[in-house]
């Protein structure tokens, strides 16, 4: 491989909008940089053609329960849980939901050891449960990022929060009440001028499709995509068995996961980039638009400085698109590591 790369010739995701413009990569530490020096050689710079088609940065998961068969409640022993994780998902941030816990208690002691406690990145809260507020003041000062849901909180409860240190809103419309118009709960914060970040599941099953485009409009830099997806991700349809959380068989029916014989909801199986592709058509945005939040607007919230933008200095994380959005390859740090057949 060449010391460096350059893509030319194509339409870059560029803060939500599409820009034309090189982006160079140096190939030895995996980073986008700025022109190389004059003094290199053509034969130093190898140039890929995207041939007219979109370079966004590579898709960012925020949230997702598990894939392939694993789950991340699953526990069968650290071996076996670390390769589950080494197959599937190599960098995990994780998530968890903090439902109810005594406020007496410290992370440590539910999440484990400090060093356990350490890779808790996000902290989903119902924030009308005692202590909350006091549990989200400390959680924001071990720079752990609070998000408000799985909750029957007011709107009150949740502009406290909020104020307290609270980041987001987990999944809005879902786990939380339905958005009332004189009694608006969390729901209402996206529209507020306290407006925290908030995550959708743009699947079709968790939201209608009218619903996703009222969310995306209150304050599109602020909207992210998740899948929130479970375990049967990437597997084909059929009956799968539960777990710990779902103590019941689970039918997969193209996306939609629910317990056998019923109409119960567990979760969907949707992809991130269906996601994207979703908000574009069903919102009206552009495709630009709808690629910034599953990537720059995670970044964002997350304050994660080293990738989810083209920008210098961030790690050449890719996905290659068409006009649809469909994903043609995949350039992980300047290595493709995904073709489209």
């Amino acid at each position: 491989m060449a010391p460096y790369l350059v893509f030319t010739n194509g339409r870059i995701c560029y803060h939500g909008t599409f820009q034309k413009f090189p982006v160079y990569v140096d190939t030895s530490t995996g980073l986008i940089i700025p022109s190389p020096s004059t003094s290199n050689t053509n034969s130093e710079i190898q140039t890929i053609d995207l041939r007219g088609r979109i370079l966004a940065p590579a898709f960012l998961e925020l949230q997702t329960n598990g894939a392939l068969g694993v789950h991340f409640t699953q526990f069968d022993g650290p071996e076996t849980y670390s390769r589950n994780l080494e197959r599937i998902l190599p960098n995990l941030n994780a998530h968890a939901s903090l439902m109810q816990i005594p406020s007496h208690s410290s992370i440590e002691e539910v999440y484990g050891d400090e060093e356990s406690a350490s890779a808790i990145k996000l902290i989903t809260i119902a924030p009308e449960l005692d202590g909350s507020i006091e549990r989200i003041k400390e959680l924001e000062e071990r720079n752990i990022r609070v998000s408000l849901g799985h909750s029957a909180a007011d709107f009150d409860s949740g502009m406290a929060a909020l104020k307290a240190g609270g980041k987001s809103l987990t999944h809005v419309f879902n786990a939380m009440n339905p958005l009332h118009h004189r009694i608006p709960g969390l729901a209402g914060l996206i529209a507020s001028g306290e407006c925290p970040y908030y995550s959708v599941i743009a699947d079709g099953i968790h939201l209608h499709a009218a619903t996703l485009a009222m969310a995306y409009r209150a304050n599109p830099p602020k909207c992210i995509l998740i899948t929130d997806s479970v375990e049967m991700a990437g597997l084909p349809d059929g009956l799968y068995p539960g777990h710990a959380q779902i103590p019941h068989q689970q039918r997969k029916t193209g996306n939609k996961v629910t317990i056998e014989g019923t109409d119960t909801l567990i979760g969907s199986c949707c992809s991130i980039d269906e996601c994207v592709r979703n908000l574009v058509q069903w919102s009206g945005c552009s495709l630009a638009q709808a690629v910034r939040c599953a990537t720059e607007n995670i970044a964002n919230m997350m304050e994660i400085g080293d990738r989810g933008m083209i920008n210098e200095g961030r790690r050449a994380d890719f996905v290659l698109l068409d006009d649809t959005g469909q994903v043609l390859e995949t350039w992980i740090r300047g290595t493709q590591i995904y073709e489209k057949q």
